[in-house]
């Protein structure tokens, strides 16, 4: 299979993907409906792997069943939940079914989620999971022993966050992660354009990679001053809560300002990342009012 999204970071196109979350439980119907409705306006739909360490349906599985329903997906991998065996196990099984891109992560601590007394793994972070990647693409795994049927053929992307305090540190870990392999770069939702502006400058420039910035739909002023409070390093400015609490339709502004984000990010990097929690079949609406156009077969 043609991939879509490797396809489009080959020719620079201004690349969109979209986060949709897994199934809780063993029906997809909706996961699907919305992936479905998503399917010609980004180059790749997003599948999370226990995003907050909420229990979920595998993100291998989902994206087994967005690709044989003719939607390419991104497959979450995060470090929390396998050690060194499972992750190549699902690594070469993702391989094996046609899912060739991957968000490699290290995961939400398993106190933030729904599951407090369960055991974190975290053999490995972020950075190592894509070095092992990139082994397991050349024919070689974590023992570097040969793999005897053939390499994988994985599309290894990562995430990073313009926003953080640390500059130094921001350099560096995103420098580690372009050495380890990162093909594409996925941002943490972007609240301060100044600072993607500055980073896409000063740093992401070096590195000659794809950056999709986040784009989050925010639904009211209650919503925006939730996220604010329990996401870390997020502050949406008073000014956006303010606009959100004065309009006559929360929701509908919420898109407006979600769609001059995404003009915003298009002149300053090469993509968007959109996410729009339970609200993702209004993400083509956001889209159309950007200016973004259908990306054909």
């Amino acid at each position: 299979m043609t991939s879509r999204l490797r396809n489009a970071v080959t020719n620079q196109e201004f690349l969109i993907t979209a986060e949709v979350a897994p199934p809780k439980g063993s029906n997809p119907t909706r996961m699907l409906k919305v992936a479905q409705k998503l399917k010609n306006r980004v180059h790749a739909v997003n599948i999370t792997d226990g995003s907050r360490a909420v229990l979920r349906m595998s993100s291998l599985a989902a994206s087994v069943i967005l690709l044989n329903n003719g939607i390419e997906p991104v497959c979450q991998v995060a470090c929390r939940d396998r050690n060194v065996i499972g992750l190549q196990a699902d690594l070469m099984g993702a391989s094996a079914l046609g899912i060739t891109n991957i968000l490699a992560l290290t995961g939400d601590p398993v106190k933030a989620g729904d599951h407090k007394k369960a055991k974190a793994v975290f053999e490995l972070e972020s950075v190592r999971l894509l070095r092992l990647i990139n082994k397991l693409n050349q024919g070689i795994d974590f023992n570097d022993k040969k793999l005897p049927d053939e390499p994988l053929n994985l599309f290894a992307g990562a995430a990073v966050d313009p926003q953080l305090k640390s500059w130094s540190g921001l350099q560096k870990r995103f420098e580690r992660k372009i050495e380890a392999g990162a093909q594409f770069f996925q941002s943490q939702m972007i609240t301060d354009f100044d600072k993607l502006d500055k980073f896409m400058a000063q740093i992401a420039s070096v590195g000659n990679k794809p950056i999709l910035a986040g784009i989050f739909l925010l639904k009211s002023a209650k919503n925006a001053q939730f996220i604010n409070k329990y996401v870390p390093g997020v502050d949406i400015p008073q000014s956006t809560i303010d606009r959100l609490a004065q309009a006559t339709d929360p929701l509908q502004e919420g898109i407006a300002i979600a769609a001059e984000q995404v003009k915003t990010a298009k002149t300053l990097c090469q993509g968007v990342h959109l996410m729009a929690v339970k609200k993702e079949e209004l993400i083509p609406e956001i889209l159309d009012l950007a200016g973004i156009e259908a990306i054909d077969d």
